[in-house]
């Protein structure tokens, strides 16, 4: 199993966002727009047309689903609209890339350019 996730490394940086937006709740595409602007501080902001390429992939990768959950109309929510979740795949997948993220970023050489570039 985590061969499998393996296999699919690295991630694109919007792919990791998206991942990382999913591993919170499930959302929709627009709220997953913002979801991602929010967390990458304005640096990532996707067209509609690119947010669902990336999706698409994602999809065919099992990486994310659609939802079958709709939230409740009362609640101010559109139900037309098509709510994504993360897979357990996806899920594996995530962790394993933020793993190998980490083990780059907490290597000598990283700390040390970390160190340098962040003043």
């Amino acid at each position: 199993m985590t061969t499998d996730a393996h296999r699919l490394l690295p991630l694109k940086p919007t792919e990791l966002q998206l991942l990382l937006a999913l591993s919170e709740r499930e959302l929709h595409g627009y709220g997953l727009t913002q979801a991602i602007a929010e967390s990458s501080a304005g640096v990532i902001t996707l067209e509609p047309g690119n947010l669902y390429r990336v999706i698409k992939r994602l999809l065919a990768a099992d990486l994310v689903a659609e939802s079958v959950r709709r939230p409740a109309p009362e609640l101010g929510a559109d139900e037309r609209r098509i709510y994504y979740r993360l897979t357990p795949l996806g899920a594996r997948v995530l962790a394993a890339e933020l793993h190998r993220l980490r083990s780059i970023v907490t290597s000598p050489t990283g700390r040390t350019l970390i160190k340098r570039w962040a003043r």
